[in-house]
Parts: C-alpha cells; sequence; structure tokens
C-alpha cells in the first residue's frame, strides 16, 4: 500500500517539482529564403490579412469568424478572430513597423488559454532578388504549464516553418 501511494504522489507531485526549474519565458523563430526582391516581400508581409493564405494557425479552421479595426499594415491594426476548438480565439495588433524590414505585433489569446505573446517578421536582402525572412515568436507561460515549454517550442519552430515554406510558395508563384 505503502508503495502505490509513494508512487501516484510521484506521478503528481515530481512534474510540479520539476516546473519549478523550467523557464517562463520562452523564444522561438525560424528563417527561410524567398526567391523575390526585399521590398516586395515585405509589402506582402506587413498586411496581417494574408496570413490567411501562409500562417498554419490561422488555416485550423477555415470557418472562424473575424473582425478587423483599423488600416491592415500599419501600427494599430488589430485582427480579431473566434475558431473552433484548434484555433481559439484572441486577436493580433501590430505593434511597430520598420518600413521595408521589420513588422512586429502583440497576440492576445482568449481560448484555449488566456496569454500575450509577441511575434515579428524580420526581411533581410540576401541578394538583389531574394529575401531572408525571420519569424520568431515570444512569450510567457505561468506555472505550472511552464512544464510545457520544451515541446511547445518544437511544435512552434515547426509550425513556423510550415508557414514560412507557404508564404515562399505564394510570393515565388506569384513573379
Amino acid at each position: 500500500m505503502e508503495t502505490a501511494i509513494i508512487i501516484v504522489a510521484a506521478v503528481f507531485v515530481l512534474p510540479l517539482i520539476i516546473a519549478l526549474f523550467v523557464p517562463k519565458e520562452y523564444s522561438v523563430r525560424n528563417e527561410i529564403v524567398i526567391n523575390a526582391p526585399k521590398q516586395e516581400v515585405f509589402d506582402y508581409i506587413k498586411m496581417v490579412k494574408n496570413q490567411d493564405h501562409y500562417s498554419k494557425w490561422v488555416m485550423t479552421d477555415p470557418n472562424m469568424k473575424k473582425t478587423f479595426t483599423g488600416t491592415d499594415g500599419t501600427v494599430g491594426f488589430i485582427y480579431a478572430w473566434n475558431g473552433n476548438k484548434q484555433a481559439g480565439a484572441g486577436e493580433q495588433e501590430i505593434t511597430g513597423l520598420a518600413e521595408g524590414e521589420r513588422t512586429t505585433t502583440e497576440i492576445r489569446f482568449e481560448r484555449p488559454f488566456r496569454a500575450t505573446g509577441h511575434t515579428y517578421m524580420a526581411t533581410e536582402a540576401a541578394s538583389a532578388h531574394s529575401t531572408r525572412v525571420t519569424w520568431g515568436f515570444t512569450g510567457k507561460i505561468n506555472y505550472p504549464f511552464n512544464l510545457m515549454t520544451t515541446m511547445m517550442k518544437g511544435t512552434l519552430t515547426k509550425d513556423l516553418g510550415i508557414s514560412l515554406n507557404n508564404l515562399k510558395q505564394i510570393i515565388e508563384n506569384k513573379q
């Protein structure tokens, strides 16, 4: 009987102890080179609504309800969504633009859990006719859910890669 109690306690208590030592903040990024001029790429990615066509996360629910506030491609534009269980609900706001260089957004998740994250997309000329796009995401997960950080970082990095590949196909096929 004592062994069973120790095993049950270990199964529930050990993860909580481990979570005390796992960072609460995380950061992921991925990049790709797109065969198109930098300004053309930047002009496409600064429009948040274009994520409908390349973001793996947006594509999880083709029937999600979306609302828009402000002018897309400008600071203050808000893209809000309310989707199925997989897509969740929340909003993304453009918080910064360095023309031709970088966009920053704040993402406020409402469902499936409340959280705030920050993303950026940066463009850098790889040559006269190609552009390196870097997409990064940072956030914080509170204890004890921070135990999932390592697994989540891998999934987020993979999803960024899928989305960037979609973006590459769209822009290169426009030419």
